[in-house]
């Protein structure tokens, strides 16, 4: 009988977010640089690696798979595995298989997701703006986004957007996004912008857009009511009365959430991270290529488990950005 992922600070480990590429489509401006080096194609786990990976973790207990990127839908022959993974739901091993995508691709791998077994889909989406959409991600297209939404509402997928609130970037659009999700029957999540990553040209400081501001304004309109929903996520969940939709507030600085934390994350190379703001980490796929059998991956799974910390360290409060880590959100995965 496997034994389940319990961490130090009696923390079930049920959530698994595993990404399968380091390559994106889009540059967002605090996601990763411009001219990114990316990793070469011998580095990252193949499709079959990552499915024996994520199997492995389902059987100690992982209930939710999420698969994420950079753009997760640009890796050739993604459906494969997405197809083979939902075995694990037809068993009932695994309750929810779904993704965080910049929605490029939706429009076309909208209706196999489906097919898959996915039901839901995170959309990162920070403006409606289409000339403040292409300053944001470098490269993307605003109407592609919108189109693979449509897309992907029509092929039956449940959509939440997820919104980085920007200070000076897309304040002026609060009820514009709120607006647009709740005619759509869209769930929206806000998340405080985090110190990733080389941060080059990019002032963090004058980012951050403290929550607790956004959701001031959000009570000047709407009657918010907050709700239990918990996830065991970083997320807290209020509903706008006059709209009856869910809003999200996923707050790394302004309140730490890391006391219910019941997820790890997988990269790309196959290195569990057990905390998104801390640089600890462990190697999983020099146990998983070093033997067919699973016994050596399973422990060293455990033993990563047996590390994960109590919390994160973002604090901007003294107005200087403290517990920065240097990778990118891509290479951890979205």
């Amino acid at each position: 009988m496997n034994v389940p992922l319990i961490d130090p600070f009696a923390r079930a480990i049920e959530y698994l977010r595993v990404s399968v590429t380091d390559r994106c489509d889009f540059r967002c401006v605090y996601c990763m640089s411009e001219n990114m080096t990316f990793l070469p194609k011998k580095e990252l786990l193949t499709l079959e690696e990552l499915d024996r990976l994520c199997s492995a973790f389902i059987r100690l207990g992982v209930k939710k798979l999420r698969i994420t990127g950079g753009e997760p839908l640009v890796r050739r022959d993604i459906m494969t595995f997405f197809r083979s993974m939902s075995r694990h739901l037809d068993s009932g091993a695994l309750r929810e298989l779904t993704l965080t995508t910049n929605g490029s691709q939706l429009a076309r791998f909208a209706d196999d997701l489906y097919a898959a077994g996915i039901r839901r889909v995170n959309v990162s989406l920070d403006t409606l703006d289409d000339e403040k959409f292409a300053k944001i991600t470098r490269w993307g297209r605003l109407n592609q986004v919108l189109n693979g939404i449509d897309a992907a509402q029509k092929a039956g997928l449940r959509i939440k957007i997820n919104t980085v609130a920007l200070k000076g970037f897309n304040e002026d659009e609060l009820f514009t996004l709120t607006d647009w999700c709740a005619a759509r029957d869209i769930d929206l999540t806000f998340i405080e912008v985090m110190p990733m990553g080389d941060l080059g040209n990019e002032d963090r400081l004058g980012q951050y857009w403290a929550l607790d501001d956004l959701r001031g304004r959000l009570a000047e309109r709407f009657a918010l009511t907050d709700l239990p929903d918990n996830t065991g996520g970083p997320a807290r969940y209020v509903r706008l009365e006059e709209t009856g939709q869910k809003i999200g507030f996923i707050t790394p600085l302004t309140h730490n959430f890391c006391e219910s934390c019941n997820r790890v994350r997988i990269t790309c190379t196959g290195e569990i991270y057990t905390c998104l703001g801390q640089e600890g980490h462990s190697d999983l796929r020099g146990p998983l290529r070093a033997s067919e059998a699973d016994a050596d991956l399973e422990q060293a799974i455990h033993a990563a488990i047996a590390l994960k910390p109590k919390g994160h360290d973002f604090d901007y409060s003294r107005q200087q950005i403290d517990g920065q880590v240097s990778r990118h959100m891509s290479h951890t995965g979205g």
